[in-house]
């Protein structure tokens, strides 16, 4: 705050002639136009018109001067204004302008879209207000090329091209420059420390590979988010809606969406905002009980494990467990030859039981702007951002984030041809936790694992000997075991809840801890106004990353990790042929601490043919390339079936476990009672989960035959992947329409997924053990400890080697048709190719339907003041993979509507929408809860 009262005493006594100019905007039918820019030619000063279409713009610019009014949908006019504190009132004509509004993100540098050198969608002010979404950010799936993954209503991850999950590491989202990535977990939240629809200015979608320019995690796309500025958009803002959510298992709840804004320009060096926005609402139940590895649900399977149950992921081989029982005298010599070689779980809880089901969201942001000169030569700003609340969050298991907390500090320079910036981003876990840690945790509040499976063995052998059938002995044995168990609802559930979701330990707890942070600086500069030959910028990033979880996740028990990664580019744009010809080269290096250094080039051209230039057409070629994330480096997670390791060299070490032997285990390891494992074991002796699985299968009835089906894995650490992108593209406007075309193709190397392996407790793994050998022999034994139930189950992320190779095209299409009636309409399609028997354990998760269909028709001006819009849209059926639960989404038809009254008086909006009007209910993400309807109705007051 010091600094900007400096600032302000610094320049108080400078004085510019000024010259103040107001007036309005209007349509051809005399209705006001908010939203329009107008902006002082050949300058940067201006200003937007408020709800009824008036505007102030103030500029030291000399008369007589020029100004230039736009707005979307209209033709833009350009106004001289000759005598001081002149009033202008402007009508602008109907006209399709969509493909020649100005973006910044596909360059760095403003141009018109229909010259942009790739593909790009974008969404401003007039499309927000039209939305027929329950907020703006929701209305983003309505874009060419989005794809929404839901995993809670306050958490949305958006993808384009393909390879999507929840947790997206391939997809970058910038609010006013500010990556909004998780410092923990490298994925976006959504807009849970986004914006506020009443304070975005724009937003612009750059789909594919963007590396060249914004480096390793722009590799699927990247979304840009501009807030309203201070100095243009000034005056309290507030908007309220009221609504309610139906689900057939949820039922019908009310929800409470609020946000306020305060922008005030006290003077032409200085000016603040300040923005409030909370979301309440009764979440998307999650009910899906299928089998996570059978079709269908089958709760009487011994080892059940249900999609959105927990608990049941503790399980064990019950023969095993049969002969340790044996070997300690608690049963007699030859009963464990009564159980069956098979796998046993515990009884699980369903997530409705182990979680509130709310979601809630609270962004607060505020920020003060200082324009030393008066003017946008210079503009330096201070900007503070927090998001909190609570969400469903799905990676490897379920976690709820409960008062969840994130933080975001920036400092900028910026001027006409460069940026300097710098911020922080923190978070907090608060008392967020997973939700299978804790099913498995408040099974153990009140009966220990060893108990329950000894328990279920000793009953299973009696009903066998008392003449049960296999299905009777296993129901009689888990009802034994599960005496005592703690009911729902009761005293004694609630209390061990409590207890678990409050402790860190994985054994006894469930509380996530999370205290990670990234310090990130960019910067950019643009020698336009020097170099005349071509445009040329350069520009640089440099992030520093400290990981702090507690031990939790990552194995940062001991102190955080620290490690950072930079990188630099170079951009020229060159036009020819009377400026038809548009080149563009950019060339970016950026470098990671524990990998080599990596190039990223990007070659484009566009042409602008017809006499008008509305035909313009473009082709472009580019790498790029995505560093392993933190997870991928350096977690050390045990998620109950398995443990998640990153394959950074000194994270190996780090992650330590010790497992009790048997008797058997013993005599094989030196008389030693105890085994330690670590990553190393993970990496370098285990064997493929799959091989694993086909030889537990066959084991009972052949099992010399059934050790060929092992197979050694042979990962290796995870390094950066890469893709060569191939684009080309046609944008035009004729005949009132305006239409664009575009086709990718993609060849993807090194592509980063995980991988399933079974580490033994002793023996070595290797292809197709010998059984014949005997028990000296080391892979002999590695098969015992399989048969015997001693081994850890690890998820290792590593590189396939075989190439994948991904396609798509896309067309959209939008006019005016019946008088103001504007229609719209999109396809995407998109499939990739990988060839599965060469890898038979890599799990792609493409996750992209291989078709999509989107609709929209409206009309701002049906009658005076009132609108409506309609929007709709239809994906195929395509396989979800991913690491908490693999399965087929069916395809989804969705159709959102809203009606719209303006009441200029008060300057405000009312409006009533519906999300999936009596659609079916359907899933985005395999493991999330099935989406309902919303209804609702908001007022917007915008001065």
């Amino acid at each position: 705050m010091r600094v900007y009262l400096l600032i302000m005493l610094l320049f108080s006594g400078i004085s510019f002639a000024q010259n103040t100019i107001t007036g309005s905007v209007t349509d051809g039918n005399k209705q006001s136009i908010p939203g329009a820019n107008v902006i002082v030619v050949g300058e940067n000063s201006g200003a937007s018109t408020d709800f009824d279409g008036s505007f102030k713009l103030t500029t030291n610019s000399k008369l007589p001067f020029s100004v230039k009014v736009s707005a979307v949908g209209f033709a833009s006019k350009t106004i001289s204004v000759t005598t001081a504190n002149q009033k202008l009132n402007v009508i602008l004509v109907d006209e399709e302008t969509k493909l020649d509004e100005i973006v910044v993100s596909a360059s760095r540098t403003p141009e018109r879209v229909l010259e942009s050198p790739v593909t790009i969608e974008r969404m401003g002010i007039q499309e927000i207000k039209r939305t027929a979404s329950p907020t703006f950010y929701d209305g983003l799936e309505n874009m060419k090329e989005v794809q929404m993954n839901t995993s809670s209503m306050s958490f949305k991850s958006i993808n384009t091209r393909g390879f999507a999950t929840v947790a997206n590491t391939r997809f970058m989202q910038l609010v006013d420059g500010m990556d909004n990535s998780s410092p923990l977990l490298n994925f976006v939240l959504g807009n849970m420390i986004g914006v506020s629809e009443i304070d975005v200015q724009s937003v612009e979608l750059l789909p594919g590979a963007s590396s060249a320019l914004y480096g390793a995690n722009a590799f699927n796309g990247i979304l840009f988010m501009t807030s309203k500025s201070p100095f243009t958009n000034q005056g309290v803002s507030a908007y309220f809606k009221y609504g309610v959510t139906s689900q057939e298992a949820a039922g019908t709840n009310s929800y409470y969406d609020f946000g306020i804004r305060f922008a005030r320009a006290f003077n032409k060096y200085f000016a603040a905002k300040a923005n409030f926005t909370y979301m309440e609402a009764t979440d998307w139940y999650a009910t899906n009980y299928d089998d996570k590895t059978r079709t269908g649900i089958d709760r009487t399977n011994p080892s059940y494990d249900g999609i959105n149950v927990y608990g049941d992921e503790a399980a064990t081989n019950i023969k095993g467990v049969g002969q340790k029982l044996e070997a300690m005298g608690l049963i007699p010599a030859g009963a464990s030859n009564l159980l069956p070689n098979s796998m046993v779980s515990r009884t699980g809880y369903n997530e409705i039981d182990l979680t509130d089901n709310k979601a809630s969201n609270i962004k607060i942001d505020f920020s003060l702007h200082a324009r030393p000169f008066g003017d946008e030569k210079l503009e330096i700003i201070w900007q503070s951002k927090i998001g909190t609340g609570n969400a469903v969050y799905q990676g490897a298991n379920r976690y709820y984030l409960n008062d969840f907390f994130m933080y975001q500090n920036k400092l900028e320079f910026k001027g006409k041809n460069f940026f300097v910036r710098g911020y922080m981003t923190g978070e907090d876990g608060g008392h967020s936790y997973d939700m299978v840690f804790t099913g498995i945790n408040v099974n153990r509040k009140w009966k220990d694992d060893n108990t329950w499976f000894g328990q279920y063995a000793g009953a299973y052998i009696q009903g066998t000997l008392a003449g049960m059938t296999p299905q009777q002995a296993h129901a009689a044995g888990r009802s034994t075991a599960d005496t005592g168990r703690f009911l729902p609802g009761t005293v004694e559930f609630k209390n061990a809840f409590n207890q678990v979701i409050n402790e860190e330990d994985v054994l006894s707890g469930s509380k996530l801890v999370d205290n990670s942070k990234i310090y990130h600086s960019d910067a950019n500069y643009n020698f336009r106004d020097i170099i005349k030959f071509a445009e040329i910028q350069v520009g640089g990033s440099f992030r520093a990353y400290e990981l702090n979880s507690h031990g939790r996740i990552y194995t940062d028990a001991n102190g955080p990790i620290n490690y950072n990664e930079y990188g630099a580019y170079a951009q020229l744009m060159k036009k020819f042929m009377d400026d038809r010809l548009k080149f563009t080269g950019s060339l970016r290096y950026d470098k990671s601490k524990n990998f080599d250094g990596n190039f990223s080039p990007r070659l484009s051209l566009v042409y602008s043919g017809g006499e008008k230039r509305n035909h313009n057409f473009r082709g472009s070629f580019q790498t790029g390339f995505r560093n392993p994330s933190t997870q991928d480096q350096y977690i050390g997670f045990n998620i109950g079936s398995a443990v998640l390791i990153g394959s950074a060299p000194d994270n190996l070490t780090r992650f330590n476990e010790t497992f009790a032997l048997s008797a058997e285990g013993q005599s094989y390891s030196n008389g030693n009672a105890t085994k330690n494992m670590s990553g190393v074991d993970a990496y370098n002796n285990s064997y493929l989960a799959s091989s694993v699985n086909a030889f537990s299968a066959m084991a009972g009835s052949n099992p010399i035959a059934a050790a060929a089906l092992l197979k050694k894995s042979r990962a290796n650490l995870v390094k950066p992947e890469e893709v060569k992108a191939f684009e080309i593209g046609y944008r035009s406007i004729f005949e009132g329409m305006s239409i664009d075309i575009n086709g990718y193709y993609n060849i993807y190397n090194d592509f980063i997924g995980t991988l399933n392996v079974i580490s033994p407790y002793y023996g070595t793994a290797q292809d197709n053990p010998n059984l014949a050998a005997g028990t000296t022999d080391a892979g002999v034994q590695s098969v015992r400890a399989i048969q015997n139930g001693e081994y850890r189950v690890y998820q290792l992320y590593t590189n396939s080697d075989v190439e994948i190779h991904s396609l798509g095209f896309g067309v959209g299409l939008s006019r005016k048709i019946i008088s103001d009636f504007e229609l719209g309409v999109n396809y995407n399609y998109a499939q990739f190719d990988f060839d599965q028997e060469k890898d038979p354990s890599f799990e792609a998760g493409f996750n992209t339907p291989k078709h999509r269909v989107k609709m929209s028709i409206g009309n701002d001006k049906l009658f005076k003041n009132f609108g409506f819009s309609v929007s709709g849209r239809w994906n195929s059926e395509y396989l979800w993979q991913a690491g908490f639960a693999d399965g087929v989404i069916k395809s989804a038809t969705v159709i959102d509507a809203q009606i719209n009254y303006g009441i200029p008086k008060l300057k405000s909006v009312v409006k009533l929408g519906a999300a999936n009007i009596g659609g079916k209910e359907y899933y985005q993400v395999i493991g999330a809860g099935l989406i309902g309807q919303q209804y609702f109705a908001s007022w917007t007051i915008n001065p």
